[in-house]
């Protein structure tokens, strides 16, 4: 029954942002909004900004103050209140007000839901895993009332229809927040009086090391890369591919169910390709995909099938770093380690991205009526940075000589502290 009840948790937890965040790309700039590119930009970086405010002082600061089931509900009620209310809004002020809100509290509600699972659970690293492919399953989930919103609507009514999706949204979440009632009661954990902005801070003495600190610049790159997929998927699907909109979110949650299949695999390619092979692999994945989105537009079934990499750019990059600061880290320093990774993965990188990816279409011929007429150019930036980012990777990370090309799963506690010293 408690595995049922962290199932659901996950699958609730990320239905509610996979509801709206593939389709909030092409539903900012267009009516009945017709936000500005940078009123877009700031509205697609609320969630970072509520990041940025979960790593240096909502996560630790409610990890240490509250209950963490009353926390989560407290925090989707305020978050699925405030998302809801965007159905009917379209001035911005009031739109980025609410998405900010919505951010702020459903951010640190990510870490939290993951922390009261691994409280529960006598046997984390065997039992984490099924429950957390709850949320990649709800994310599938998520993609399909869009289609079913969009049936009978008018093409020139689409764009208003998808409003619908922060209705769903909305729901969801108040659901989640009077489900949480119902899981077993977590405790805050006692803390050293440590800041916790002084405890972030801390994690980035590690960029002291070479391979972490190309690490940290790849993940940044990468993360940045990775949310040009959201930003401009949904537009170019619809206008230049010509797909019906309302297949639009099935179609991006293509590479969620691959997810699924690569995680099953992902044991397999690091034990055979070593860590480098594999992040490397992933994040060519965003090359390969993106350049066919650049080069091949007019293959429609090519454009549809290689949303399947998006899966393996996930798990073969983002997963596996945070597998490697797991197995690699001493324990002394994986907490810290991790804070400063998801930094990078929802905050830094989808931050800079927001800003970066929209003006690349000063870069595409337009119509008359501002119409984007080529996609070329906007995919093959980031198929750029892409390819650059993978170069940087396989040519500068190294993992020291000690652990050789695989690093020993059954490492013992301390070891490695020859490595980072005994003080980060």
């Amino acid at each position: 029954m408690l595995k049922l009840k962290l199932f659901i948790l996950m699958v609730l937890q990320l239905f509610i942002w996979g509801a709206w965040l593939p389709v909030i790309f092409g539903y900012l700039g267009n009516p009945p909004l017709s936000f500005s590119e940078t009123q877009q930009s700031w509205v697609l970086n609320a969630f970072a900004i509520g990041s940025f405010a979960a790593m240096f002082f909502s996560t630790p600061f409610a990890d240490r103050m509250f209950p963490a089931e009353k926390f989560l509900a407290a925090s989707h009620l305020i978050g699925g209140g405030s998302i809801l209310a965007l159905t009917w809004v379209s001035d911005f002020n009031t739109f980025f007000l609410l998405m900010l809100v919505h951010c702020l509290a459903y951010v640190p509600t990510l870490s939290i839901a993951n922390g009261l699972a691994f409280s529960h659970l006598t046997d984390a690293k065997g039992e984490f895993g099924p429950v957390r492919m709850g949320g990649t399953v709800g994310w599938i989930l998520a993609s399909w009332p869009l289609f079913f919103i969009l049936q009978g609507v008018p093409k020139e009514n689409e764009m208003a229809a998808k409003a619908n999706v922060f209705l769903i949204a909305g729901v969801a979440e108040i659901a989640l927040a009077f489900f949480c009632l119902s899981l077993p009661h977590t405790p805050p954990k006692k803390g050293d009086g440590t800041q916790p902005f002084l405890l972030f801070l801390e994690s980035f003495k590690l960029l002291k090391h070479p391979f972490i600190a190309v690490l940290f610049i790849v993940t940044f790159i990468d993360a940045a890369v990775h949310q040009c997929f959201f930003i401009w998927t949904d537009t170019f699907l619809v206008k230049r591919v010509e797909i019906d909109a309302k297949w639009i979110m099935p179609i991006m949650s293509i590479g969620q169910v691959a997810e699924i299949g690569t995680m099953a695999v992902l044991g397999f390619f690091l034990k055979n390709l070593g860590w480098k092979l594999t992040m490397t692999f992933g994040i060519l994945g965003h090359f390969v995909r993106f350049g066919v989105f650049a080069l091949m537009p007019d293959n429609a079934p090519l454009v549809i099938a290689i949303n399947i990499l998006h899966g393996v750019c996930y798990a073969f990059f983002f997963a596996t770093v945070y597998i490697f600061v797991d197995e690699f880290f001493p324990k002394s320093m994986r907490s810290t380690a991790q804070g400063m990774f998801n930094f990078l993965i929802f905050g830094m990188g989808p931050f800079v991205g927001n800003f970066v990816w929209p003006m690349t279409k000063q870069l595409a011929p337009l119509s008359d009526k501002g119409d984007i007429l080529d996609y070329r150019n906007i995919f093959l930036a980031p198929a750029g940075t892409a390819l650059a980012a993978a170069a940087i990777l396989f040519i500068f990370f190294r993992v020291p000589d000690r652990y050789g090309h695989e690093l020993p799963a059954d490492r013992k506690e301390g070891e490695g502290d020859e490595v980072f010293g005994k003080a980060v």
